[in-house]
């Protein structure tokens, strides 16, 4: 099992750039293929991005495919989304989550953890 804490939200201007940030908790953190995903306000939530276990590959959404990167260190339990050139369809709130089988996952129900949540408002 393994636990995952978010953080890194807030307010930017359109153009800006963020950087999240996902903790996981125990010492099979690098089992896990990594993903991020968004729920906009009246909105289901969405794919963002997502890594391997080893991150060696990586992918992700159309929509913010060029301007976000997801990378991860699996000696610090860490998970990062970058996120630049925001803009204001990317307000959200930013959700980690984390998936025992499977490689390239892009659907809620392949995660099997998933973090709290941080807000992200992008300003126009």
């Amino acid at each position: 099992q393994v636990q995952l804490v978010e953080s890194g939200g807030g307010l930017v201007q359109a153009g800006g750039s963020l950087r999240l940030s996902c903790a996981g908790s125990g010492r099979t953190f690098s089992s896990y293929v990594m993903g991020w995903f968004r729920q906009a306000l009246g909105k289901e939530r969405e794919f963002v991005a997502g890594i391997t276990r080893s991150g060696g590959s990586t992918y992700y959404a159309d929509s913010v495919k060029g301007r976000f990167t997801i990378s991860r260190d699996n000696g610090k339990n860490m998970v990062y989304l970058q996120m630049d050139s925001l803009k204001a369809e990317d307000t959200a709130i930013y959700y980690c989550a984390a998936a025992r089988r499977g490689t390239y996952l892009e659907t809620q129900r392949e995660y099997d953890y998933w973090g709290q949540g941080t807000q992200v408002t992008v300003s126009s």
